[in-house]
Parts: structure tokens; sequence; C-alpha cells
């Protein structure tokens, strides 16, 4: 939806809300009062509503209520806004006297005020208010100018080659086969198919609990999003089993690189099957009230994963049929080919082997894909890669056999095992913003490189696809739009405190829960997005937005922008700030206490 369209309904909610909603509840509040309406200033009022004037929320109206209750904004607490300065208001003599008029009935006001919302979120979200992302579009956490970047740095797994999800079902069924085999647990877990659509990249697991959950950026675990096995564990016994409170510690969430003592979180593509095993290894033993150890069993699984990688099973899949695996290649071969021939720098590190790389890049980008390259390192082994020193830099032959030979320059044309950042910096002197790196592991490939080494990150998130996509929905604008405007309103109407209005409200909060997890079901029915709780960031969006300058779907996303293009973080108001900008409107104006009132300032 183009900008325009975005300042006609902004607008016009913001004029709807001022004008409409409060006369329509005076004449139906005033009407159900008989004679009131033929006295005085309340006759004045809804005269002026008859007229098309605005009552706004000038009106000096105060319903029904606890006597020491403050009310929806009175004119003795009001505020006028002309250009930068405040001031309070002192009522008129008429509303000095209207005060003293019989009050309006507090459910009627606050139905009223309810169902003029909703109308109004219904009839003025455009036709065009869907299909507003793009899901090729570069979302940018901090500023970055391409024009300044000189070098790219890549990935393999996830970033150069996104696979699909065949195989996943590969590795779910391999790994679950090693456990029962070679690690001698129970057949009936064998019947366990894998789950497509049941984990989401971004979990945490409680390693002692055996319990697979979301946490948001708060350290908080979203109630409804903890399954133990396959099933969801009630909220009382959640709270229970954490002490009363559904707060993590922060020493118990996990570390630097995402695992704790006692809690694993789950960041790269690579752990959605590991997660699922988890989850169908539990729900067996659960099932069938066997005992076990949820600790022994976090290992074994894990073990079995890694099972896969370490004996090739995953290398051997993907070399055997590249077609079947690998996914738009012709988009990663455009984008190499444009940014060499504009004269960038490229390298590759990777902890893949060569002979699954060269076999990968020859398939997507040709046979002379290294002589796009100025460095490849193979099997580099992060993220010790970019925090340690100890292992130094081998070359590898024609064969891929190691040599000998003492590194001191990284040349074009070769291909180098293992090393660290620290020689690599050394040796290129490639250092500072002028290096963009991208990967689809927050802390395994980018959080050393930007919070220790300075260099720009770029994260692949290939879930950005579908989310946009349920995001476009006409469903789910409507129903965040709604679930923001009820949360204004119960915010502006909870000073109305007498038993009806509490009904009320109470009704207001049940609506509430029900619409948040309607909108989580439509991006997972388990767990939701992976980058929101209710209305919290999750754990791994603050990770993402800490630890990656921009992110995007893939790398193809860099063929709609020119090299020379600056990405510029939106301005989002932070909670003490009015959202004074057009493009933030739409979420924000029913929320904030007197924005109506200071609509003429834009």
């Amino acid at each position: 939806m183009s900008c325009q369209k975005i300042r006609k309904f902004s607008h016009a909610l913001l004029q709807k809300s001022k004008a409409a909603s409060l006369c329509k509840v005076l004449k139906t509040s005033v009407a159900s009062y008989g004679n009131v309406a033929s006295r005085g200033p309340t006759n004045q009022i809804v005269k002026c509503c008859e007229n098309g004037q605005s009552c706004g929320s000038n009106s000096g109206i105060q319903a029904t209520g606890s006597p020491a209750t403050p009310t929806s904004p009175s004119p003795a607490n009001h505020r006028q806004v002309a250009g930068k300065n405040f001031k309070e208001v002192s009522p008129t003599f008429s509303e000095r006297a209207f005060t003293t008029a019989p009050k309006i009935d507090s459910k009627i006001y606050l139905w009223s005020r309810y169902n003029e919302m909703k109308r109004l979120v219904h009839d003025l979200i455009p036709p065009g208010v869907c299909n507003l992302l793009n899901p090729s579009t570069i979302y940018a956490n901090n500023e970055v100018d391409l024009d300044e970047v000189e070098i790219y740095g890549f990935d393999y797994d996830y970033t150069l080659a996104l696979y699909s999800n065949t195989l996943d079902t590969m590795i779910y069924n391999t790994a679950r086969d090693f456990l029962v085999k070679h690690y001698k647990y129970p057949e009936g877990i064998s019947k366990y198919d894998y789950i497509p659509n049941f984990a989401a990249r971004g979990l945490h697991y409680d390693i002692q609990k055996g319990l697979l959950m979301k946490i948001d950026a708060f350290h908080y675990i979203q109630l409804g999003t903890v399954y133990r096995g396959l099933n969801p564990v009630p909220d009382e016994e959640v709270l229970e089993l954490y002490g009363g409170t559904n707060h993590v510690p922060l020493e118990e969430v996990s570390g630097f690189y995402g695992k704790g003592p006692v809690m694993k979180q789950f960041m790269d593509v690579f752990s959605i099957p590991e997660m699922t095993l988890l989850a169908a290894a539990n729900d067996y033993f659960n099932s069938n009230d066997i005992e076990y150890d949820p600790g022994h069993l976090y290992k074994d699984v894990s073990d079995a994963i890694g099972m896969v990688h370490i004996k090739g099973y995953m290398y051997k899949w993907i070399m055997q049929d590249l077609e079947k695996y690998i996914l738009r290649g012709d988009e990663t071969y455009a984008v190499l080919h444009r940014l060499a021939s504009h004269g960038k720098k490229l390298f590759l590190i990777t902890n893949s082997p060569f002979s699954f790389v060269d076999k990968g890049m020859k398939y997507m980008v040709g046979k002379d894909w290294r002589d796009l390259f100025d460095i490849v390192i193979v099997q580099a082994d992060k993220p010790h890669f970019f925090n340690s020193c100890g292992k130094p830099f081998r070359r590898l032959d024609s064969n891929g056999d190691l040599q000998w030979d003492k590194i001191k320059s990284l040349d074009k044309g070769q291909v180098y095992k293992q090393g660290n950042l620290f020689d690599f910096l050394r040796l290129t002197g490639w250092r500072g913003s002028k290096v963009l790196y991208f990967g689809d592991h927050l802390y395994s490939d980018l959080a050393d490189l930007m919070l220790r080494h300075g260099w720009r990150t770029g994260a692949i998130v290939p879930e950005l696809e579908v989310e946009t996509r349920v995001v476009n929905t006409e469903q789910y604008a409507q129903g965040l739009t709604w679930l923001q405007a009820l949360t204004g309103l119960l915010e502006r109407m909870q000073m109305h405190r007498d038993p009806e209005s509490k009904k009320v409200l109470q009704d207001w909060l049940k609506e509430r829960e029900e619409l948040r997890a309607v909108t989580k079901n439509l991006f997972n029915p388990h767990f939701g997005s992976i980058f929101r709780t209710c209305h919290n960031p999750t754990y791994f969006s603050r990770r993402l937005c800490r630890f990656s300058d921009v992110y995007m779907a893939s790398i193809s996303c860099l063929l709609n922008y020119d090299l020379s293009y600056t990405f510029y973080p939106r301005r989002t108001p932070l909670q003490h700030e009015a959202p004074l900008w057009m493009d933030q409107l739409c979420t924000g104006c029913m929320k904030t206490p007197f924005l109506e009132e200071m609509a003429h300032i834009r």
C-alpha cells in the first residue's frame, strides 16, 4: 500500500474516532434518559453532533462509576496542544453546570465505544491494506550504506545454498533410527513420523524438565507454547514448575552462544528435526508411563542428530540428488556474478567440507565458481573460528588433501581449511564496516563479527517468506488491527470500576485473549510467529536485532537493490514517544491517550 493510502487511512481513523464515536454514545445514552436532553448544555451537545460538528473529548461527559474514580478525559484534566506548548484548560461555566446533570450509564457508554471502534476498524481498512510487505525486502536494524561495503562474505548452508523441506524429513528419520538401533531406545519410537510444521526456529528446550517452549525478549515463557512431548502443558502447571512464575532467570536461559546450564536455544534451520525428535521421544516415554532422565534423552538425541552430519549422510543425500534438495541456485549465481562484476571482493567461510561445497557450487554457479571468490575457507569450525586463535590455516590441494606449507597469505584460487579470524584479519586487512558477512545462524555466524570485530552482518531468515504471506492476509490485518484497538479501549476505559463496567472489561479481556490465540495460530498452531510472543519480541527476535545489521529471506533479496543503496532502519516510537510518524499511526492511534487532540500537529 502506498504512503498516500496510509495517510488517508490514518487521517480517517483519527477523525472518525475524534468526532463520530462519542457523538453516537451521547445520542444513545441521552435518549435513554428521556427529558434530560431537553435541558441546557446536554441539548447543545446533541445539536452539535447533529450538525456534523466534532464533540471530540471536550464534551465533558462523565460516565457513571465510583464517585472517587476519574473518568475518560474530563475538562479538568484535559490537555490542549498548540505547537509545542501544552497547558491545562480550566472548565468553562457551562461545563461546570453540565457536570451536575444526571450521569450516563457506564455499561451503555462502554459498549457504545466498543461498537463504534469495531465499526471503524472494519470500515476504514481499505482494500489495499493487505499485501503491504514484499517477501523480497531487506529489513534494516542498523543503517547500512552498501556504497561503503567493498567485501562480501558468505556462509554456505542455508545462505548460498537453500534446501528443500525434504532434507528435514531425512535428517529426522535417520537420527530416529540411530536412536533406536545404536542407543537401544524402544522400538515404539520408530512409529513416530516427522511432523513438518510442529517446531519453529528460536525455541528453548528445558533440558532437565523435557519441555519445549517459546521465550520472549524479557525471559518470560509465553504461556500456551510449552510442550511436553507433543502435548501442551497447562498454564497452571507451567507456573508451578517454575516456582509460581513464567520468568526464567538470566543465568538459566542461555549463554552467549545459546546454551545455558538449564536451557538450550535452537537457532539454526538444521535444528528443527532435532526439536521434533526430542518431542517425539518425550511423548513416547510420557504416553507409556516409562520413567526416564530427560537430560540423558537430550544428550542422546543431540548425538544422534550429530551423527547424521559427522558420518556424512546429509552430504551424501544432497550430492546424489542436487536438483531435489537445492533450491533457487540460479538466484545465488545472479547475486555472486553481480557483486563480482561490480568489483566487490568475495569470500566464503563455511563449516562444510570442500567436496560437498564444490559440488553444490558447481551445480548453482558453474565449474568456475572459485574464480568469483578471493578466499575460500572450509571446515572452519565456527563459532570457534571467530573467537579463538588456536587453529592455523591449512591449504588443500586440487584433490582436497591437506598440505604442509606455512600459510603466509590467503590467495585467490586456493582452498583453505580451519584457521581463525585473527589470522584472517592479519593476512587480509579486511576490517570494520567495509565487510558485510551473511549467515543463517545468529550465534555461530554473526554474533562475534558484529560485537567483537565490527563487521557488518546480514542474517538469512527463510521463515520470513512464510510469515510475510500470513501478515499480508486480510484475516491477519483485520484481526491485528482490532486486537490493537481493543487493547487501546481497555487501556482508556479501565478507570470505570463499578460492577457493571468490570463485567464489560472482563468480556473484553476474554475476547483479547481469544484474538491473541487466533493470531498466533495463523503462523504456527503450536508456537506462533518466530518473531513475536503476544506483543513482545521473542528471544530469537531480540537476538536478530542485536546481531544483524540487516536481515532478509535469502541473499537473492540483494538483487532488488542498487549496490550504492543505503538501508535506513524504521524509526518506531518508544513507549514514551507519541507515534507522530504517519506509517506508525495505524497501530498507535487507538492506544495513545489524547492522540486525537494532537492530530493537528502532523
